[in-house]
């Protein structure tokens, strides 16, 4: 599954992005699950707030990482679709 451009994804009642201190890495909580989650994942994650956009979304993390548009908008869309098929990302 791929989030399409103007999915406006949001973390469902439940879910939350928070760093593990003692794991030193950010991870992906939802009700009796719980993701490991890379750096870029978190970068990722910390955007969707139910108020921007994928586009929105992939546009941010081209200007933060200085990259273009095209080379990470497929990843991102790849990326939140599947939490989108894992039921931690709602539209």
């Amino acid at each position: 599954m791929r989030a399409e451009e103007t999915d406006v994804p949001r973390l469902p009642r439940g879910v939350k992005l928070k760093y593990d201190q003692v794991r030193a890495r950010h991870v992906l909580l939802a009700p009796e699950r719980a993701f490991d989650i890379d750096e870029i994942a978190a970068a990722v994650l910390e955007l969707v707030d139910g108020k921007r956009t994928c586009a929105e979304i992939v546009d941010a993390l081209a200007a933060r990482y200085d990259e273009k548009r095209e080379v990470i908008a497929d990843d991102v869309k790849d990326m939140i679709g599947s939490l989108i098929a894992r039921r931690v990302i709602e539209t």
